[in-house]
């Protein structure tokens, strides 16, 4: 099987958020059934609701800079599924996520036939399997992995970790995980292990309250971010620098969000016993991503109202009085009246669209929610980058809404650098 098949076969699966089965019981059979991957490995598991993929990339970062020879999973992928499994900086190739792909599909076929599984492994039960055989397979010393969907039940949870960190958590997945910040909170500190050191992002009260207790529960070690206070914070359109405690640390991901985020890594860093520097080496696509110049265009994948409020925060920093234009998409799925409420009185210009997704909102739904009259429509990501190439030099273009609308625009515009 090719790449090309194998990817096909994974996207028949369904997607990955309106198909998923939480439970660890497939995903721990399967990997069995593979000679458990997963075992013996070194990770760090991450979760939480926003930036927890730009923390994985940070740690991620100031590993390989140490000399590490690393393993990142994350989700989803902006352009091909391979960016999801990385070793040492760099997306596998195709042929090895195909081959990957074929050992998983090949072994839970065989363990339909003989009873041992219910169902085919999902989506993303599938290539969670696959990253921990690539991982493996490489000889990642260490390994960052990103939860999928919560944490007690997500398919990475079958790792035993030797540092966690959680990131904000915040309103997300409603459906899955529950109406309230404390039974959020409770799915996302089911990766807390017993006696593994955790690093908590600064939280909402309600969900810092629920972390700490699963952690006196299980005497895990807890590192709280917000006993770290921040100093000599120098903040611009294109990262951050600041001082805490001992450590300087140098932020290359746009957004004030992002503080908090390289805090959080340079923590977790710290209680590995590695320096922060090598932070200022990550890259993370499609979270305020400037793809051009003249004009500008940034891509950012803000698909939840904290997403929505962290991008208009950075539009009223560093974009006043510039002539902004939006060009958005979104999944129905999402809380659109609220997101389109955040930022669309920061434009000038809207342009709805629509990602080539099943779930993605009709553009001409998007106005009618948001309550906006002047919205012009595009049928297609294309189409609307077409109509962002013609703003003038000076303005701002925001691609936003969804990673699926970032990853489709990044694959069209010419600075794309994966």
């Amino acid at each position: 099987m090719n790449y090309r098949e194998a990817v096909d076969f994974l996207y028949s699966l369904g997607n990955e958020v309106k198909t998923a089965k939480l439970g660890l019981e497939r995903i721990t059979a399967l990997l069995n059934g593979l000679g458990d991957p997963h075992r013996g490995g070194r990770f760090i598991h991450v979760a939480g609701t926003n930036g927890k993929g730009s923390t994985c990339a940070m740690i991620e970062s100031g590993l390989r800079v140490a000399g590490v020879r690393t393993g990142l999973y994350t989700s989803p992928h902006l352009v091909e599924p391979t960016e999801r499994i990385q070793i040492a900086g760099a997306p596998v190739t195709p042929e090895r996520f195909a081959a990957a792909f074929a050992e998983v599909h090949e072994t839970a076929e065989a363990m339909l036939r003989a009873g041992s599984i219910d169902l085919h492994p999902t989506y993303f039960e599938t290539v969670t399997a696959m990253a921990f055989l690539l991982f493996r397979e490489e000889r990642a010393e260490l390994v960052v992995l990103e939860t999928g969907l919560g944490g007690r039940l997500d398919a990475t949870n079958v790792a035993a970790p030797e540092l966690c960190a959680i990131t904000p958590i915040d309103l997300d997945h409603q459906e899955f995980l529950g109406d309230r910040l404390e039974q959020i909170a409770g799915e996302k500190a089911g990766i807390i292990k017993p006696r593994v050191p955790v690093i908590i992002a600064r939280q909402h009260k309600e969900a810092d309250r629920v972390l700490l207790n699963r952690a006196t529960e299980l005497e895990s070690p807890v590192i709280e971010a917000r006993d770290w206070p921040i100093t000599q914070l120098e903040l611009n359109a294109r990262g951050s620098r600041f001082i805490v405690r001992d450590l300087s640390i140098k932020c290359p991901l746009a957004g004030e969000h992002q503080v908090d985020n390289a805090l959080t890594a340079a923590l977790a860093l710290r209680q590995l016993g590695f320096p922060a520097d090598g932070i200022a080496g990550a890259r993370w696509p499609g979270r305020l991503e400037r793809v051009s110049e003249h004009p500008e265009i940034i891509l950012d994948g803000a698909h939840n109202i904290a997403g929505a409020a962290a991008l208009a925060r950075y539009i009223e920093r560093f974009y006043a009085g510039r002539k902004i234009w939006l060009i958005y998409g979104v999944m129905r799925d999402k809380p659109v009246e609220e997101m389109t409420r955040i930022l669309f009185p920061l434009t000038d210009r809207i342009i709805a669209t629509a990602a080539n997704n099943s779930r993605a909102m009709p553009p001409e739904e998007i106005g009618k929610l948001a309550g906006v009259r002047v919205v012009e429509i595009t049928r297609t990501v294309s189409e609307a980058v077409a109509l962002a190439r013609r703003a003038a030099p000076e303005d701002a273009v925001f691609i936003t809404g969804s990673l699926f609308v970032a990853g489709e625009a990044r694959a069209l515009l010419p600075s794309n650098q994966l």
